[in-house]
């Protein structure tokens, strides 16, 4: 074992080092005092012991063995608000006790991974964040008061921001090891577990950080009366601006339905989900209409509301998913991007998702958006499914539980 974890220290030795204390300072005036051949042999040494220390950590270890606390959004939503702010001391505590817990698990499932994937040096640098948020956040000193609690704001606004690329990331790492993954199921469920609970993760921490905003309209990061149209209606011009950046032109968008529903829930997941199906439904609408570009069929967007959840189909006339690829749309690292063989003015559709996009990074082209919009949905309690009438269009409906309607509801 011992000599396997050299091995691997000769690739991703730069990344792995840096998860230690003494660095190439102390190793390099160790081997000025030594032949080149003792060098050598220190040099294995250290990279074996590098990595070894990388891969066992007793602190994760024993934060991994910990049950995380999830918590419904009723819960998150009726806390209330006390004039002295204990409430914001509150939540800071739960998260000081949670986040730890949760970023070990992903460490663990990193870990997990098969050794070849795991020592892609882009898969290693999502895997050394999580170390390093890990111990950055089981460093910070127990939250005794509000003084205390701005600090670890600060902390987790910090982490925020660093780990913001790390879906992009995993998507670059994960098609760079491709042809080593002989067990797409295993894949999946590692993608399917890491960023839904990066999602969680994300929600909670921005909730705390809400709460110290003054909103009437909003606790923490759930809105009180949401309306899907509104949010649908943000994320219709968002795609279109892209789709108009390609073409000159994009698809109108007609929503149709219960378009008066307003309800408690939390906007941020369907920031994720809307701009996806949208993007993919205008997409295959200028693909399939290229001659007539400005004379293309409406995307139409129907709201269906009851007492236990809601749904969003999104109905385009973009010919349909072929029966080739109907079954891997929701598989990782698939994208009918990578199927397209239309003129060169496509090529780049949607390439690039600009910073106004929660995503913040490039999705199109690395299959990422369907699958990832499904597990959050399933996450969220509800359903992303895929209908295709091959040579007319596509449906896609997405179901969500309310978080107090009748049912129980999902936990975040």
């Amino acid at each position: 074992m011992r000599r396997r974890m050299a091995m691997l220290a000769s690739g991703p030795s730069r990344l792995l080092l840096a998860a230690t204390s003494g660095g190439e300072t102390g190793l390099s005036q160790r081997l000025r005092s030594t032949s080149s051949m003792q060098g050598y042999s220190e040099l294995a040494r250290e990279r074996s012991k590098t990595v070894t220390s990388f891969y066992n950590q007793s602190a994760i270890d024993a934060s991994a063995e910990k049950a995380s606390v999830r918590l419904t959004p009723a819960t998150l939503l009726y806390a209330g608000k006390s004039p002295d702010g204990q409430h914001i001391l509150s939540s800071a505590r739960y998260l000081h006790k949670e986040l730890p817990v949760r970023i070990a698990h992903r460490i663990k499932g990193f870990r997990s991974l098969p050794f070849i994937i795991g020592c892609n040096p882009t898969i290693l640098q999502v895997h050394e964040l999580y170390i390093r948020a890990y111990h950055m956040l089981s460093d910070f000193p127990t939250i005794k008061d509000q003084e205390m609690e701005s600090g670890y704001s600060k902390l987790v606004q910090q982490l925020l921001d660093d780990h913001k690329d790390v879906v992009t990331i995993l998507a670059e790492g994960f098609r760079e090891c491709r042809k080593h993954i002989q067990d797409e199921t295993l894949v999946r469920n590692f993608l399917d577990t890491t960023l839904t609970s990066r999602l969680g993760i994300r929600m909670l921490a921005t909730h705390h950080l809400s709460l110290h905003e003054d909103n009437p309209d909003f606790v923490g990061i759930i809105c009180r009366r949401l309306s899907p149209k509104k949010i649908i209606e943000k994320w219709v011009d968002f795609a279109r601006r892209l789709c108009e950046h390609q073409y000159g032109s994009s698809p109108r968008v007609r929503i149709n339905g219960h378009v008066a529903a307003r309800f408690p829930f939390i906007p941020m997941p369907l920031d994720y989900i809307l701009p996806e199906l949208l993007k993919n439904a205008m997409r295959a609408t200028m693909e399939s209409h290229l001659d007539t570009p400005y004379n293309v069929p409406d995307v139409v967007v129907t709201i269906a509301n009851n007492e236990t959840d809601f749904v969003i189909r999104i109905a385009d006339r973009g010919g349909g998913i072929p029966h080739t690829i109907l079954e891997k749309v929701m598989d990782y690292h698939f994208s009918t991007a990578e199927e397209s063989n239309q003129d060169p003015r496509m090529s780049n559709l949607f390439n690039t998702i600009t910073n106004s996009g929660p995503q913040s990074g490039p999705m199109h082209g690395f299959g990422f958006g369907l699958p990832t919009s499904r597990a959050y949905a399933e996450y969220l309690g509800g359903s992303l499914s895929v209908q295709s009438m091959q040579g007319i269009g596509t449906d896609v409906y997405l179901r969500l539980r309310h978080i107090d309607g009748k049912g129980e509801s999902f936990r975040v």
